[in-house]
């Protein structure tokens, strides 16, 4: 009978157990594939102490019985040897027929975690406080939470494909993210129906940029999206039953290609009322558009309300510089300033200024083409103690 093998402690060893001459124990074992694989520790057993200078980790036993287990359930052993950046190249090669936004906010995403050292670790080493500890180390560096929100929205279905894959036991972001980072983004707010009476005012008397007037006018009174308002075309506009077809939008790329695309959500396609004055809004757009030489057809659409100085359709980029300039003016002219003001402004200050005008919330979901009520409920937190006043009076008179 063959002598029992044992540590330099005199305790037997186990199948596929053995000690180095260093003192570091060693378990080789075969994972499902049938590869050998070793695994190593400075500990045999979880209450032996870990020599001075060396790093505390499992006991070599305790990672025995994980690999047992891991085994079991079919695990990959090693996270299938898989990076981070790896696991999310991977995860983002499979998503396919993806809008432009998205696949550049992948690419955006894949960019910060291949400059990181985080995006050399592999896979199964990534745990629940390496996780956390990323992502504030981000906002440290200086990170926006908008930023933050993006890479954690990325590399949690990453990390539960691998779960799901058998490659890790737990997704390590598996958290929310405000009890980790600080949101520091800056919440869009509604202007007044004052400051967007001054704002329009302005804009209607300056010699320069007064030709914004009825395309601003409009985003104030529609809540448009703004790629939905730069995607509109002649046959949109429906004069007769004062309604505007929304059932796309016009994004620019960044190689400045331009796409229609389907609307945000399923919800996005819809038809938006018209006001009078909106429609004579459209009606002066369309007598002042210039012909072009061309017609320029985009995804087999074409007649777009406004085109740039090259015959294009105009994209969110050029109306966001207006507003910019615009406000810039305003605000060098007169003392009392007028915070910023942006196409996606204007969208909200419409659904506040409905919200405290009574409309009915799924009414206004409609109209604003919200996929959750909530985003539409979320408008009516900008209600103060004057129109609960106004809407209590209003309320007992009936």
């Amino acid at each position: 009978m063959s002598e029992k093998r044992r540590d330099n402690r005199g305790r037997v060893l186990r199948f596929g157990e053995s000690q180095r001459q260093d003192g570091r124990y060693a378990f080789k074992y075969k994972d499902n594939d049938g590869s050998v694989k070793f695994v190593y520790s400075w500990r045999l057993d979880k209450n032996d102490r870990t020599p001075a200078g060396k790093k505390r980790e499992l006991s070599l036993r305790e990672k025995e019985k994980q690999i047992e287990h891991d085994l079991f359930d079919h695990i990959v052993s090693n996270g299938g040897d898989y990076t981070v950046l790896e696991l999310v190249k991977k995860y983002v090669s499979l998503k396919t027929g993806v809008r432009h936004n998205t696949e550049a906010n992948y690419n955006f995403v894949i960019n910060i975690i291949a400059k990181a050292d985080f995006g050399k670790l592999r896979i199964d080493k990534v745990h629940l406080s390496d996780a956390k500890g990323w992502l504030i180390k981000l906002q440290k560096e200086g990170r926006g939470y908008s930023t933050i929100h993006s890479v954690r929205g990325v590399l949690r279905p990453a990390f539960q494909m691998a779960v799901d894959d058998d490659l890790i036991r737990k997704n390590p972001f598996n958290f929310e993210l405000a009890s980790v980072v600080v949101n520091d983004s800056v919440t869009r707010e509604a202007i007044t129906r004052k400051q967007e009476r001054e704002f329009l005012s302005f804009i209607q008397a300056d010699e320069h940029f007064s030709r914004y007037y009825d395309g601003i006018y409009i985003l104030f009174h529609t809540g448009l999206r703004i790629s939905e308002f730069c995607g509109l075309t002649i046959g949109d506009i429906d004069f007769r039953e004062m309604r505007i077809n929304v059932d796309h939008q016009l994004q620019r790329k960044r190689d400045m290609t331009y796409v229609v695309e389907p609307t945000k959500t399923t919800s996005g396609t819809r038809m938006v009322p018209m006001t009078t004055e909106v429609a004579d809004c459209f009606r002066r757009i369309l007598a002042n558009r210039i012909k072009p030489k061309v017609e320029p057809m985009i995804d087999g659409y074409t007649g777009f309300l406004f085109l740039d100085k090259n015959e294009m359709p105009m994209v969110a980029l050029h109306w966001e510089k207006y507003f910019k300039h615009i406000l810039d003016k305003y605000n060098s002219i007169y003392k009392v300033q007028l915070p910023k003001i942006t196409p996606h402004v204007c969208r909200h200050t419409f659904c506040s200024n409905m919200a405290k005008s009574g409309m009915n919330p799924k009414t206004l979901q409609y109209i604003m083409g919200h996929s959750d009520i909530s985003v539409t409920l979320n408008t009516y937190s900008h209600v103060g103690f004057e129109d609960a006043k106004e809407e209590l009076s209003r309320v007992a008179e009936h």
